[in-house]
């Protein structure tokens, strides 16, 4: 009898042995970063390789339209050493000064959130402020997409020469 529980213990362990055991998946290759230059899609929002691009809508809740007038938007001179903040207008262009920087500021969202089909505020409070922006470098597009003032590692505007930051939406 001893003999047959001292089999059935050593056959559990080594069946408990080999469940843990098993070779791990690896794990699925990093997303690249969007809204960079020449990705598909739309930029800032996720895709699949190959796959066609989905537009989602910006819906700007008449609340968040009727309480907000501009962004402070700094802009990091990467040459220079030196930082400059400037206040642009929602829904404007801007030319930078001593650059050639322009950047085409639209929508503010003060609270951020994107569904499937849609990209819109939650509510007026600045919980993930986020702005739409366009940057022109030379008369060229290099960036289209969003920008976090939480989070600024999310989608963010990547340059050899300029770093662009999103600050702070202005109320009127």
């Amino acid at each position: 009898m001893k003999k047959l529980m001292l089999l059935v213990a050593v056959l559990m362990m080594v069946a408990l042995a080999g469940t843990g055991c098993k070779k791990k998946e690896p794990a699925p290759p990093p997303m690249p970063p969007q809204g960079a230059p020449g990705q598909p899609g739309m930029p800032g929002a996720p895709h699949g390789e190959g796959a066609p691009p989905v537009e989602k809508k910006v819906v700007v809740p008449d609340a968040v339209k009727g309480a907000w007038k501009a962004v402070k938007i700094e802009v990091d001179f990467k040459e220079k050493k030196s930082k400059k903040q400037f206040t642009v207008p929602l829904n404007s262009e801007f030319k930078v000064p001593d650059s050639d920087l322009s950047l085409k500021v639209g929508n503010f969202l003060p609270h951020f959130t994107m569904a499937a089909d849609q990209i819109t505020s939650s509510s007026n409070n600045p919980e993930n402020p986020a702005a739409q922006l366009e940057v022109f470098q030379g008369g060229k597009e290099v960036f289209h997409g969003w920008l976090f003032s939480k989070y600024p590692a999310v989608h963010p505007f990547q340059n050899d020469k300029f770093g662009l930051a999103l600050l702070e939406g202005i109320k009127k």
